[in-house]
């Protein structure tokens, strides 16, 4: 992956799979630990681009020592509300993390709609909610290529869509 370049997702922190169940159903809640986890693969992998996702619950203290500190490891908060995200990543988001954090709704457990609640993103300085839900996602995830090409069709569209208009007027 790393000599791809391709951007890898790697889950962090509890999950709700089998909570509750016997055993949690086999999952071992260390594996979503930062550090050693994702440290660990961070450095031994210094290009590959990593995305840990969520907040990393109950480590999040550790996941923001990580992505501080490893230029090649970014934090998706998806999954969790803008009112549940922890107070020291939501505080860390607006400062040191503001170009390594990015949105994901983890839809179908949350619709888009329920992570955007903008009074719970109101806090944050001019700019950096434009870098969570956009500007972070284009540039972390590669995507600069294919926004530019689908800003592209989309102009040619309404250009289209312009000219039969007015050709349309003329008759």
């Amino acid at each position: 992956m790393q000599s791809l370049g391709a951007p890898v997702l790697i889950h962090c922190g509890t999950t709700a799979i089998g909570a509750g169940e016997p055993g949690g159903l086999g999952f071992k809640l260390s594996h979503g630990r930062p550090i050693p986890n994702i440290d660990n693969v961070a450095a031994d992998f210094p290009r590959l681009n990593i995305v840990a996702a969520h907040p990393g619950w109950p480590w999040t203290e550790e996941l923001i020592a990580v992505a501080l500190h490893k230029g090649n490891v970014s934090i998706d908060i998806s999954g969790w509300g803008p009112k549940y995200i922890p107070a020291a990543l939501k505080h860390e988001m607006d400062r040191r993390l503001q170009d390594k954090v990015l949105f994901g709704s983890d839809y179908p457990g949350w619709s888009a709609g329920q992570c955007c609640d903008e009074r719970e993103m109101a806090g944050f300085r001019p700019g950096v909610v434009e870098k969570l839900f956009h500007q972070n996602a284009i540039r972390i995830l590669h995507l600069e290529a294919a926004v530019a090409a689908a800003e592209a069709a989309a102009a040619t569209a309404i250009e289209s869509a312009t000219q039969i208009e007015d050709e349309s007027n003329i008759v």
